[in-house]
């Protein structure tokens, strides 16, 4: 039986209280100044999660993909990918609030909902499956990519250690992010790693404008099939942050609010990803074909320098918040998800860093493994699982009149929001996964054949000439 509209809206709003009473309590047991730096729950906080963990390491990548794209296409895809992105982030959590409102008898106290536990309550345990299989493969890749960029980053600043030793070091230092409970706790730290993002975006901009253009700059981009699907598939990867929007919706005191938080967010990226990728690529030009990350091609300064720096603190926390939901599945898999002591769950989530630590050693190339995972995962994951489970969830008529979310006032129609999901399936299963999945694999393989797995340091400085010349 499908409950009746005020049914649904007084559970949700019942589900919204108990996220108040939990908040409340916690405000009275802790002090107000480590309530404010440790405890979020506002739309605020939703904001600047989404805008933080939307662009990390992937802004050194995109003046990368501009080359491989040309600059009208890697403007218009920017755009493009941005707003499917945004509409399918609001399909996650119009499902997420449909869920609660279905769930009105449960209490959600010590439990974190995810987003392979929504498909299940709506669309039954197949869904599961397949929204667990993409969802945690998708974060352990995030989670190497950070771990890879920290290496690749350090490394500009000091060569004396070659970058795996570098992924060892981080691999450690990363591993502290399981005393962090939630994304309750992010607050503090979402609105630093924005705010690093903001300045290392404007640096590359601003040191890219100042720097000039390379002499016989050339642009030639799009030049080849498989670079420019390659490039494309990397902008997708971008704005493919959706394997947290569940967890960070129910870290909200009030879900309800998140419907076009991720837009926001993603507007305020487009001030970030735009400039600096035009402005790297009009400088280098086809140079950027041969180095994945932005930083490799700017001079040294004390400005680039803080850049890096700043930039590994948010590859920390972007890493954090690829794993928290990976640890939240396998507390939930050793029965510890519902401890109250932070060291005991700390203990049990150790087990997830290792493989993660592993993988970013045996493939330290991030920039094609960026895209590799834009097709292969973040196409369904982000674009086609969220559209089909919306067109199902609400394919007959009882539950489209009893929904606990109508159509938006800018698509009041179910039929037209039926024809958005499906051109959002047909075009990224055809460009993103077909197109997308053949260049970015055929790219990855070429760097596997080229520099190997396990690669001590990968496009790093040649030797010097005394030494017998090899690759790294």
């Amino acid at each position: 039986m499908v409950p009746n509209k005020q049914t649904d809206k007084e559970a949700i709003v019942a589900t919204e209280q108990e996220n108040g009473e939990e908040e409340a309590g916690v405000d009275q047991s802790m002090s107000g100044f480590k309530n404010f730096l440790w405890h979020g729950g506002s739309a605020y906080d939703a904001w600047f999660s989404c805008a933080s963990n939307q662009v990390a390491q992937v802004l050194l990548t995109l003046p990368y993909s501009f080359s491989q794209l040309g600059m009208l296409s890697g403007v218009i895809l920017q755009v493009f990918y941005g707003i499917l992105g945004s509409w399918t982030a609001y399909l996650i959590s119009v499902l997420y609030v449909e869920y609660r409102a279905r769930k009105e008898n449960v209490s959600f106290k010590n439990h974190v909902i995810q987003w392979f536990e929504v498909l299940d309550g709506l669309l039954g345990p197949h869904w599961k499956a397949v929204g667990l299989a993409f969802n945690c493969t998708f974060l352990l890749f995030g989670s190497v990519i950070q771990l890879i960029a920290c290496a690749s980053n350090i490394y500009y600043i000091n060569d004396h250690l070659d970058k795996r030793t570098w992924t060892y070091i981080f691999g450690a230092c990363c591993a502290t992010t399981v005393f962090i409970p939630s994304f309750h706790n992010y607050r503090i730290w979402s609105f630093l790693g924005l705010g690093m993002t903001t300045y290392t975006a404007w640096y590359l901009t601003i040191a890219a404008l100042v720097h000039d253009q390379v002499e016989d700059v050339v642009h030639s981009g799009p030049k080849k099939l498989v670079l420019y699907f390659t490039g494309a598939t990397n902008i997708l990867y971008t704005f493919g942050g959706h394997a947290v929007t569940v967890e960070i919706m129910h870290a909200m005191w009030k879900p309800r609010k998140f419907k076009y938080i991720y837009l926001f967010a993603t507007l305020y990226v487009f001030t970030l990803t735009l400039p600096s990728a035009a402005a790297m690529y009009w400088a280098f030009g086809d140079q950027l074909l041969t180095h994945s990350n932005a930083f490799s091609l700017l001079p040294r300064t004390r400005f680039r320098d803080t850049a890096v720096i700043l930039m590994l603190i948010h590859q920390f926390i972007t890493f954090g918040f690829a794993c928290t939901p990976l640890y939240f599945v396998w507390e939930k898999v050793v029965g510890m998800h519902d401890t109250n002591s932070i060291c005991l769950r700390a203990l049990a989530r150790l087990p997830v860093v290792i493989p993660i630590w592993f993988l970013a050693i045996i493939f330290p190339f991030f920039g094609p493994i960026n895209s590799a995972v834009g097709a292969l995962l973040v196409s369904f994951t982000v674009y086609i699982i969220p559209a089909l489970a919306h067109m199902l969830t609400y394919r007959k008529a009882s539950a489209r009149q009893n929904a606990a979310e109508k159509p938006p006032f800018f698509l009041p129609s179910w039929t037209a929001m039926y024809i958005v999901n499906v051109f959002i399936v047909v075009w990224v299963f055809v460009v993103g996964f077909g197109f997308g999945g053949w260049a970015s694999m055929t790219n990855f393989i070429k760097q596997v054949d080229t520099f190997g797995l396990f690669a001590k340091c990968y496009q790093c400085k040649p030797p010097p000439a005394s030494l017998p010349a090899h690759n790294h």
